[in-house]
C-alpha cells in the first residue's frame, strides 16, 4: 500500500476520534442563551495554570497566543460552541465569575474572571500571525541527457494564500492556526528552447490527494530526482504543517513538454 495514503488515512482517523463531537441538529436550530453569553464577557484564567484563557467580548472569543485566530462562539442548552466548524463543549458550571466547562478530552476545565487590569496586556491586539513554512528558494539543475543539455529551474515562493488548520490549545479548545501556502515555479529548458514553464499550487494535485487532507496541506517542496526517456521527474510534497502526515507525488514533464503525475509507491 502507498506509504502515504497510509500516514493520510492514519491522520484523518485520529483527527475525527479526538474531534469533540459536532452539535446536535437540535442545538444547531435552538435560540442562544444570551443571558449566558452576557455572563461570559470579559477576560477569563485558567485556574490551574494560573494563565490567561481567552477574552469574551461581544460573540467572539480572542486568545492571547498571536497564532490563533479569533472565534465566533454562542451557547446553546448549556453547550459552547466555537467557530465555523460548531466544535460544542458542555458547560458544567457556570455563574458571574466562574465558568467551566468539558474540553474535547472530556476534561473540565475551570476559568474564573480576571479582575487584574493588567491581564488585558495579553490582548493588545496585534493582527494574528500568520505563520511561514518555507522562505523563497530557487534552485539551478544543469542536466546532460543524451549528449542533450536541460536546464530545470526550481522557485519556491511564498504566497499569501492562507491554509487554516485547527489544533487544541493547552486548554484542549480547538483553534485555528493560519499559515501561508507556497507557489512553486517550474521551467525545463533545452538551450533557449522551452520546453515547460508553469506555475504550480497544490490544486493541481487535487486528482491525487484527498481533498479533506489538501485543504489543511502545505506545498512545501518541489525537487529534481531524475531524467529517463519518460522525462524528467521531480518530487513534490504535500504536508499539513507541524504534522508527519505528508503525501510525495511524481512530477513528470515529458520531453515535449506534457505534465503527468502519480503517488509514489513504495
Amino acid at each position: 500500500m502507498n506509504k502515504y495514503i497510509s500516514l493520510a488515512i492514519l491522520f484523518l482517523l485520529a483527527l475525527s476520534s479526538c474531534k469533540q463531537k459536532a452539535p446536535s441538529t437540535e442545538i444547531q436550530s435552538a435560540a442562544e442563551s444570551k443571558a449566558a453569553k452576557a455572563l461570559l464577557q470579559g477576560i477569563w484564567i485558567d485556574s490551574d495554570a494560573e494563565s490567561v484563557a481567552f477574552r469574551v467580548k461581544g460573540d467572539t472569543i480572542y486568545y492571547p497566543d498571536s497564532t490563533s485566530l479569533p472565534a465566533y462562539f454562542r451557547i446553546v442548552n448549556d453547550t459552547m460552541i466555537i467557530g465555523e466548524g460548531g466544535a460544542a463543549y458542555p458547560v458544567v458550571k457556570q455563574t458571574e465569575h466562574l465558568f467551566w466547562f468539558k474540553n474535547h478530552n472530556n476534561d473540565i476545565v475551570k476559568l474564573s474572571k480576571s479582575d487584574s487590569a493588567e491581564d488585558s496586556l495579553a490582548f493588545v491586539r496585534r493582527k494574528p500571525e500568520v505563520l511561514t513554512v518555507t522562505k523563497v528558494l530557487k534552485r539551478d539543475t544543469v542536466v546532460v541527457y543524451e549528449n542533450n543539455r536541460y536546464h530545470c529551474y526550481i522557485a519556491i515562493n511564498p504566497t499569501k494564500y492562507k491554509v487554516r488548520k485547527p489544533v487544541y490549545n493547552e486548554d484542549g479548545v480547538e483553534v485555528e492556526n493560519v499559515y501561508y501556502d507556497n507557489i512553486i515555479h517550474l521551467s525545463v529548458f533545452q538551450g533557449a528552447q522551452r520546453i515547460y514553464s508553469r506555475d504550480i499550487n497544490k490544486q493541481l494535485f487535487a486528482k491525487d490527494v484527498p481533498q479533506q487532507f489538501l485543504k489543511q496541506a502545505i506545498l512545501g517542496n518541489l525537487e529534481y530526482d531524475k531524467t529517463d526517456a519518460s522525462g524528467f521527474h521531480f518530487y513534490a510534497t504535500l504536508c499539513i504543517p507541524d504534522e508527519a502526515s505528508c503525501y510525495l507525488v511524481e512530477t513528470i514533464i515529458s520531453f515535449n513538454g506534457q505534465l503527468s503525475m502519480e503517488l509514489l509507491q513504495y
